[in-house]
């Protein structure tokens, strides 16, 4: 795979919210406002990005007995780093994200990256795979807050629209659930994904043979 493609995975194809189903806390708590949408999603970026690189780097040196705390350490440094520079440059923003902020030290998208992806790759594939990612990321929580701004509060990025009617429900926690749904099932609609075949079914590749099935515990009798 080439490097472009590193990058480009993460935006659509692997999308880490819409696909993998990652990071669902903060995509489902802070995304009532497109500004924290993009703030929230711009951090996570950067500390993908940061702790892949350093990963990528110390892969080699990094006890296989301990890396995952090496990992949460490494991790945990780019989190301290972006929260002093959003409290010292951006406070409004930094006070509205909250603690959400603070565990992005334990989000799952980038323990996942860092362990799958860039423990076992070079630096550059590791970068951009993080960048991908992230941006993914963010697409995904400015869109989804967007449109529950939109619908809730009749705003986008705090200015006012001219919408006829707003329905609260939409920045509380079930339209944020509502939102996600329709969102997840138009991506999967226009990517045209199809639900796995299951072991036994007259599309198996397998023909009946469900014997070398490695999920012939699931076939039917």
């Amino acid at each position: 795979m080439s490097n472009l493609d590193e990058f480009k995975k993460g935006l659509l194809k692997e999308n880490p919210t819409l696909v993998g189903l990652l990071g669902m806390c903060p995509t489902l708590a802070i995304t009532t406002t497109a500004l924290n949408g993009i703030g929230m999603g711009l951090a996570t970026t950067f500390v993908l990005v940061g702790s892949n690189l350093v990963i990528s780097l110390l892969k080699k040196v990094i006890p296989r007995s301990v890396k995952l705390p090496c990992y949460i350490v490494i991790i945990a440094g780019f989190v301290t780093l972006i929260e002093m520079l959003m409290k010292g440059y951006i406070p409004g923003l930094y006070k509205s994200l909250g603690t959400f902020l603070s565990l992005i030290t334990v989000n799952c998208i980038i323990l996942g990256r860092a362990e799958v992806f860039a423990s076992k790759n070079k630096v550059l594939p590791s970068v951009l795979d993080g960048l991908g990612m992230g941006l993914g990321f963010t697409c995904s929580l400015t869109l989804i807050a967007s449109v529950r701004e939109i619908l809730g509060a009749g705003t986008l990025f705090g200015l006012k629209l001219p919408v006829l009617n707003t329905m609260t429900i939409f920045i509380l926690p079930a339209g944020g659930f509502f939102v996600l749904g329709c969102i997840i099932a138009f991506v999967n609609r226009i990517a045209k994904k199809k639900p796995p075949v299951t072991a036994g079914c007259a599309e198996c590749s397998l023909n009946g043979e469900c014997a070398a099935c490695e999920n012939k515990g699931g076939a039917e009798e």
